[in-house]
């Protein structure tokens, strides 16, 4: 039987190379996008479902999962969020709370309403998986960078709290925790990097896709880093 997938920031650096995976491994992909021309960073398939959308909006967000819920013969059955951003900038006392904020909602926002609007989907398919993205600064934190740390430390207190609210539902929850991934985007951010340790999107998509399956039946309230080797 086909399963729905919803994947936010599918058309990104990472979001492109999860939908692919995915779709190759037969699910029913949904994609909301804000920028048309990503669209064409997407391959094609009849099992693709793109729509413009504003993951901050709640309204907007409804109408996400009610076209992911349209197909009675493909029930709902995970959300892997990747919409969220990285923002260096100065310490604390020269940082202006509005920038702190500002990197909470990117990073919280739309994890939180997908995950909301979209379980009661998953209660009603038997259950289902969740699949938010921390990250390994997180646990490993730096200098200039405590708006996008704390809401990363976040987004895993998030999916805590989802595997434990949900567990009986049949719903798992897990959060991967990249180091840098090797998107174009960050390509021309860091163009003198050397790229060592950096994991390429098409590594981090095996990973979503086990997370989101059948063999990860038994995984929940999981850290799962994802910095890739060499």
């Amino acid at each position: 039987m086909v399963q729905t997938v919803i994947v936010s920031g599918g058309t990104g650096g990472l979001g492109t190379a999860v939908t692919k995976k995915l779709l190759d491994d037969g699910w029913r992909v949904v994609v909301p996008w804000v920028v048309e021309a990503e669209l064409s960073r997407l391959p094609e398939s009849d099992r693709l479902v793109t729509l413009q959308a504003d993951l901050f909006d709640e309204s907007s967000v409804t109408e996400v999962v009610a076209a992911a819920a349209s197909d009675s013969t493909a029930p709902v059955k995970a959300v892997v969020n990747l919409v969220g951003g990285f923002a260096m900038g100065e310490r604390v006392d020269a940082t202006p709370v509005d920038e702190f904020e500002r990197l909470l909602r990117l990073n919280l926002r739309p994890l939180y309403l997908l995950s909301a609007a979209a379980i009661p989907k998953l209660i009603e398919a038997g259950g289902g998986s969740i699949v938010g993205v921390s990250a390994k600064a997180a646990f490993a934190p730096f200098s200039g960078a405590a708006g996008y740390i704390t809401s990363k430390a976040a987004v895993w207190a998030f999916i805590g709290a989802l595997a434990a609210e949900y567990k009986d539902d049949a719903i798992r929850a897990n959060a991967i925790l990249p180091s840098v991934i090797d998107t174009p985007g960050n390509r021309e951010s860091q163009p003198d990097s050397s790229r060592k340790g950096w994991v390429s999107p098409e590594t981090i998509a095996e990973t979503v896709a086990f997370l989101v399956s059948d063999a990860s039946a038994a995984v929940t309230g999981a850290q799962v880093p994802v910095p890739g080797v060499g």
